[in-house]
């Protein structure tokens, strides 16, 4: 099963090229030990929510943007492979010594692939989100996702995966849990959809609301809505473009 590393994290706005610049720097890193796409994410449309938003997720201060990024791995055995061999590597050395966001607010998680439709490529702009799901409704919430991800790519997006995690570890500071208040018995869905640009997610939504398939309000939905946290995000870094410049 397609298995991904999800994260967020706060950076100063004016560390966004510093960012950048670390993010690019470790891709030979992750790739050598497994890694199989890579994709950095800035935000520029995060709303504010009434009882949680990606900026409390990870205790943001004032100035900071967010990061909404994720890692792809063949399999979950894949990722603890290499990731054990890579803790071994020497270059894990070189990190640098003040590194341009504060790690201890940054959240991450293993996720297992839920569902994927349309092709990774070619994306300028992400809309990103993390939502608390009853692990009783795993199968009805895969099956409202699978039809999500349709009218996205009917309505212009290029890309869409849902994923799931049940067993998150406890953050020292926040953590996936903590970022959308999640109960017992709940676990962690993790998603995106890639598209073109801004311009034709904001066209690609007036399509998508008008789409007969989608909930309509009042609709009995498999998780707290209320508690489900998004934004949107310009790429910074994708090494599937990378691949296909070089």
């Amino acid at each position: 099963m397609a298995y991904l590393q999800g994260f967020l994290a706060p950076v100063p706005e004016g560390n966004k090229d510093a960012y950048k610049k670390m993010a690019s720097d470790v891709v030979p890193l992750f790739t050598d030990y497994g890694a199989q796409r890579i994709v950095e994410c800035w935000g520029v449309e995060v709303p504010r929510g009434e009882n949680t938003d990606m900026y409390r997720a990870v205790n943001a201060e004032d100035g900071d943007g967010i990061i909404f990024s994720w890692i792809d791995y063949d399999s979950e055995e894949a990722f603890k492979k290499g990731h054990d061999s890579m803790m071994q590597d020497e270059r894990m050395k070189d990190a640098p010594e003040n590194p341009p966001f504060d790690g201890m607010r940054m959240i991450y998680a293993g996720f297992d692939q839920l569902g994927e439709s349309g092709a990774a490529g070619g994306a300028g702009y992400v809309q990103g989100y993390v939502a608390p799901v009853p692990a009783a409704k795993k199968a009805a919430y895969a099956d409202m996702c699978e039809t999500m991800r349709q009218v996205a790519i009917d309505a212009g997006a290029l890309h869409a995966v849902d994923s799931w995690a049940e067993n998150i570890e406890d953050g020292k500071v926040t953590d996936f849990k903590q970022a959308v208040q999640a109960e017992d018995g709940e676990a962690v869905a993790f998603g995106y959809v890639e598209w073109p640009s801004q311009e034709a997610f904001q066209q690609g939504m007036a399509k998508m609301q008008a789409d007969k398939r989608m909930p309509g309000p009042g609709s009995d939905m498999p998780l707290d809505g209320k508690r489900l946290i998004f934004g949107g995000f310009e790429v910074l870094m994708d090494t599937n473009e990378d691949k296909g410049n070089g």
